[in-house]
């Protein structure tokens, strides 16, 4: 029976390793976190805050996704929104979800992150 999450996987560009960690660390407060030897040939990044574990793979030929994104729960979203905003990261209210708050953002990739309460 399925008990939770263990990670999301997103992709990203090759050679974006920087990038990814200048948003999941530095904009978003995360930890990187080594990849298990075998897989860090590949490339890439993983990163880890609290239960949440996001993996970003290398894949050739990147385009992000245009609808698909993991759901990030926050405890302040309003500072988060601030803090994203703070570090030039574009802030997207989305009202259609009745009795949550809730907003989308794109990492440095262009990949969609969805951030609720």
């Amino acid at each position: 029976m399925l008990t939770a999450v263990d990670h999301v996987q997103l992709a990203a560009p090759p050679g974006s390793e920087d990038l990814l960690r200048s948003y999941y660390v530095g904009v978003l407060g995360m930890t990187e976190i080594p990849k298990p030897p075998a897989l860090a040939a590949r490339g890439g990044c993983w990163f880890r805050a609290a239960d949440v574990e996001l993996h970003l793979g290398i894949e050739a030929g990147f385009r992000p996704a245009e609808k698909a994104h993991p759901g990030l729960r926050v405890t302040d979203i309003s500072a988060y929104a601030d803090r994203l905003a703070a570090n030039g990261v574009t802030v997207l209210w989305d009202e259609g979800l009745p009795g949550r708050r809730r907003f989308h953002s794109y990492d440095f990739v262009g990949n969609r992150l969805e951030f609720l309460v």
